[in-house]
């Protein structure tokens, strides 16, 4: 996986999250500030904006670039805990110019490792980490049972939707939603499902 693959990534993050713009909107309404699709939206209009003007040469610099400008133009709390997602990654595959299945694998543990220790969340407290974390654990699990590239995306993407559906019954613990106390039992929380997207795109990249 080369720099052009994680392009495509990133462009097909883009399309999903403009076509799912107002459907995270909707589930960020009943139990945040209604702005998530649209926060996201911006962010990664403003990541195509940047890598087109810079276009940059490893896998490492894209997707650092990449969060770092999502952390300048994306408000609330997904643009740091996106943006650090996508840093820790970036960083985590230094200088490669191309990525192995097992070094995807590590770099999305970095992107996890990350979010946990900026949103200071666990598996359960109704946050983006209940869709990244099933996905990461998926990712390594595929890749150890040496599935093919395209089978390893496809189990992460399938863990990361399947943990976004399970938020659903939780009583948030951390965020905004936390304010909601028992009132945020039976929404989707927005930021898994927008990790959802991000991981269904992962899965799109790898079919183009």
């Amino acid at each position: 996986m080369n720099t052009e693959f994680f392009a495509a990534w990133i462009e097909e993050i883009t399309s999903a999250v403009r076509a799912g713009r107002d459907h995270l909107t909707e589930l960020d309404a009943a139990i945040g500030d209604a702005d998530h699709g649209t926060n996201l939206d911006r962010g990664f209009t403003a990541v195509g904006e940047a890598l087109a003007a810079a276009p940059p040469g490893t896998p490492g610099a894209l997707l650092v670039l990449t969060g770092t400008t999502l952390i300048r133009k994306v408000g609330g709390a997904s643009g740091p805990l996106y943006g650090t997602a996508f840093r820790e990654m970036g960083k985590a595959f230094g200088e490669a110019t191309e990525i192995s299945p097992a070094e995807l694998s590590a770099g999305v543990d970095a992107a996890l490792a990350g979010v946990r220790r900026l949103g200071s969340a666990a598996e359960g407290d109704k946050t983006m980490v209940d869709a990244l974390a099933p996905a990461a654990a998926a990712l390594s699990r595929a890749v150890r049972d040496g599935l093919k590239p395209e089978e390893a995306l496809e189990a992460a993407a399938t863990a990361a939707a399947e943990g976004a559906r399970a938020t659903v019954p939780l009583q948030a613990r951390k965020g905004r939603a936390s304010y909601l106390g028992p009132r945020s039992v039976g929404h989707e929380d927005p930021g898994a499902a927008s990790t959802a997207l991000v991981f269904g795109a992962l899965r799109a990249a790898a079919s183009r």
